[in-house]
This record gives structure tokens, sequence and C-alpha cells, in this order.
């Protein structure tokens, strides 16, 4: 089986490149090249191959994948994180780059590398659980990612010959998320991240949400009247 993930070089995506490499061959893509040059080194039998591209130029992604061809599962996982301090004063900057990072470079992603997943093959998008609930300072990552999650529900509906699963993990200890200046509560390892979402796309499971305790509870949240949990939410601010 031939896997290619996007968001490779730290993290979950990096995680997961190791965790399929344990089986299977992984085509590893990220911005650094070094660190991926680093985790080619880290498995043996060239179990994974890096590649080097930038996720949000469709034209970089395109020749960088040109000689590859059928994928049997893609894993489109970059993304980033930054949190709105002022909602009164919006950073328009700020939502076009978090945008652009977690949801624009989803089209050029599907745009590259549809064509290359053969007939039968598997593609996951990774979403968040900020989605299940809007939650303080998060206007920005929580819209890039609630569109992730409906790009990827419209596709499973369209792709007649592809199986599609949408990824919502809860908090997850990374060096992305070491910049969190709150609780993160449940959080788990990013091994045990990769862990959840390999299972899971095992059995190609249209959602994969984790770990499930902390998901429940914010699936069960959502049924609370919306003045409600606005009002608990405007008590989580700063």
């Amino acid at each position: 089986m031939k896997v290619l993930i996007t968001g490779a070089t730290s993290g979950i995506g990096e995680a997961l490149a190791k965790r399929y490499a344990q089986q299977h061959d992984v085509i590893a893509c990220g911005r650094d090249e070094q660190k991926l040059k680093e985790l080619e080194d880290s498995q043996g039998q060239g179990r994974i191959k890096g590649l080097s591209f930038d996720v949000t130029k469709l034209e970089a992604i395109k020749s960088a994948t040109t000689d590859i061809d059928e994928l049997d599962l893609v894993v489109l996982n970059a993304g980033n994180c930054e949190y709105v301090d002022d909602a009164r004063h919006f950073d328009s900057a700020l939502f076009e780059r978090v945008i652009t990072i977690n949801l624009l470079s989803l089209g050029y992603c599907l745009e590259a590398l549809l064509p290359k997943l053969k007939s039968g093959a598997h593609l996951a998008i990774v979403s968040s659980s900020v989605t299940y609930l809007p939650l303080t300072r998060s206007e920005a990552y929580g819209a890039s990612k609630s569109g992730a999650t409906y790009l990827a529900k419209s596709l499973a509906v369209d792709l007649k010959d592809i199986d599609v699963s949408v990824i919502h993990p809860g908090f997850v200890k990374t060096p992305l998320t070491d910049n969190n200046d709150f609780p993160m509560p449940m959080a788990v390892s990013a091994e045990q991240a990769a862990e959840y979402m390999y299972k899971g796309l095992q059995k190609r499971r249209k959602e994969i949400h984790f770990p499930k305790r902390f998901t429940f509870i914010l699936k069960l949240l959502r049924v609370l009247p919306w003045p409600l949990w606005r009002k608990i939410a405007k008590g989580m601010v700063r």
C-alpha cells in the first residue's frame, strides 16, 4: 500500500508517517527538507520517502508530485493554528493566514492528488473537534476547520469510487499546541493520536474522533440551548 501524508514533519503527521511505515510505503510531505531527511533516516528499509513542497502553492504541489501515481491513501493533515485575541479589532491578515493553510490548501492538494488516487482508494482530511462548538478566540481556526469538515463530507457524497474520512482530534500534545496558553483537558500524545487515526482509517470509518471521552462530552454539549452555551463560552474568555 502506498500512503501520502501532508504535514508530516512534526506532530500528528510525523507520528502517523512512522506508524504507517511499519507496514507500508509512505510519502511524507512537508516544507522542512532537513526534517524530512531525518524522518527518512529514522525508518529502516526505505519505507519513508520525503517530499518537500508548500501546500499553499498549487503549482509547487503539482511539480513535486508529478511522478507519483497509484496512491492507496492520502491524508491531508497540514495545518496551523492562530487565535483571535481581540475580536473587536479583527485581524484579517491572521484570518487569511489560517484559512489559507487550513482550508484553501486542501483545495490545492485535492486538485493535484485526487487524480493520483486509484479506484477504491481512501482520502482522509484532518479537521478538529473545535467544529463541534463555537469556542472563544477560535474565529479563524474554527472557521477553517468547519470548512474542512464540510468539504470532506461533501466529497464523501460525490466521490463514487473513493472512500472519504474526516478526522476530529481533541487536544494533542505537539510542538504547535505547546504554544497554547490554556489548559488542554484529556490531551493525548502525537503517538496516541496517530494510533487512533491508524485504527480508524484501517476500518475506513467516515468520522474518526478522539479521545472519545472528550469528544463525546463536546457532542453532548452541542444539544444545549444556544443562549446557555453562549453564556458558558463567554465565561471562558480571558
